[in-house]
């Protein structure tokens, strides 16, 4: 990229005015600690986590975990000042699977990675409001959890992929999305040349790009030159899924607005997350939703293939439960879809709203950046709804059943 430092700006084109802007602004919002891997590679970090933090994830005493380092056992910490430990996600990691040998009895516990016979989840999250959120701190939250999880955004706009730090809708980048896994042309590619790496361990991502409009259209235009036949749009997605089957536990599926793409992810889920918001007219929206769910998995049936999903799951996300009306709208829901809808709910979080303007996450940041109590209170939402949901994938394994 040519520098713009000796240019007098009376003497620049259009062009290098627009580009030098660019430039100014990149620096300045990666000095800011945002980063964005499309276009630009600017890699993300994440934070270490103290010997606190650790020993809440893992379930085990702090006073265990410093003995641990102590005798040299497990994976070395870093020590900061006045000999605080802090561990990486990776080292994290390395620790479960570092217990899970010395405690067989307790492996599950520490590294709860799906055994033989346990088949992948796959959880396709409603298009609607919320939806992006919804899947980022699932899949970021199950990664905490121990779990190889791949998330897909089937969004053109890329909005799950920004707030993994790729910019992907931006430039026009070619077979960097599902639609190069699932292309009905001859330059087809294989699944696992389209997952990216992420800053969280054991967490990876296929961005969403412009490519998969063009999915959408291919699929329109076989639907009506075929008399109206349903294609094999959505197999194809069952398909490339099965080529990374054994790399990953979970995979969580961001759906977008696209009939072709939302379809394969209903027909390819194991579960399903419907995020609803508790105000009226955002259920009416989810209703809308649901109708059109149910005509995908339709279509589906028609085509001959059964579409059969271990749960449906409804998740109340930015709820005030001091707010009498949303009380009664979360009633109401619990009355017509009973315990479809999950006990645990997101709460609206100044925390989380503070880290969406940072580019983060909560489960990124620290006490310091938003706050201990609005930090303390957005972990307890996001961790009981997490483990709701971890729990349900435990029961559809059968594991609930052999405790």
């Amino acid at each position: 990229m040519p520098h713009f430092d000796k240019i007098n700006p009376e003497e620049e084109t259009s062009c290098e005015r627009i580009q030098r802007h660019a430039e100014e602004l990149g620096d300045r919002v990666r000095a800011r600690g945002v980063a964005t891997k499309y276009p630009m590679a600017d890699p993300m970090t994440l934070r270490s986590f103290s010997l606190g933090e650790v020993a809440e994830i893992l379930g085990v005493s702090g006073s265990y975990l410093r003995q641990l380092s102590i005798d040299g056992l497990g994976p070395k910490p870093e020590l900061g000042t006045a000999g605080r430990r802090s561990y990486t996600l990776r080292q994290i990691n390395e620790l479960r699977a570092y217990l899970a040998s010395t405690r067989p009895k307790e492996a599950l516990k520490f590294r709860p990675r799906r055994r033989e016979g346990e088949k992948l989840q796959i959880i396709s999250v409603v298009a609607g409001p919320a939806s992006t959120t919804t899947s980022f701190y699932l899949a970021q939250g199950l990664a905490l959890q121990g779990f190889r999880v791949l998330a897909i955004d089937l969004d053109p706009i890329g909005s799950l992929s920004e707030m993994f730090g790729y910019y992907s809708s931006i430039m026009p980048i070619h077979h960097a999305s599902m639609y190069a896994a699932l292309s009905y042309h001859d330059d087809r590619s294989s699944m696992s040349s389209v997952i990216r790496s992420t800053h969280f361990d054991g967490l990876d991502l296929v961005p969403g790009t412009f490519e998969l409009s063009r999915f959408e259209d291919e699929s329109t235009q076989r639907f009506h030159s075929e008399n109206l036949r349903f294609p094999d749009a959505s197999i194809r997605m069952v398909s490339a899924l099965k080529e990374v089957e054994p790399d990953y536990d979970i995979v969580v599926i961001h759906c977008g607005l696209g009939s072709f793409l939302t379809a394969g992810a209903y027909e390819a889920a194991t579960g399903i997350l419907v995020p609803v918001r508790p105000q009226w007219r955002k259920i009416a929206s989810t209703a809308m939703s649901l109708n059109l769910f149910a005509w995908f998995v339709s279509l589906i049936r028609n085509a001959g293939r059964p579409v059969n999903h271990d749960f449906t799951k409804y998740l109340v996300t930015r709820h005030n439960p001091r707010d009498v009306a949303e009380q009664e709208v979360v009633a109401s829901l619990r009355d017509c879809v009973g315990d479809n809808l999950l006990t645990a709910t997101v709460w609206e979080s100044d925390a989380i709203r503070q880290a969406s303007d940072k580019g983060r996450s909560v489960y990124e940041l620290s006490v310091g950046d938003v706050g201990r109590s609005a930090y303390e209170q957005a972990m307890e939402s996001l961790n009981s709804v997490n483990a709701e949901i971890r729990d349900i994938i435990s029961e559809v394994w059968g594991r609930l059943r052999r405790l």
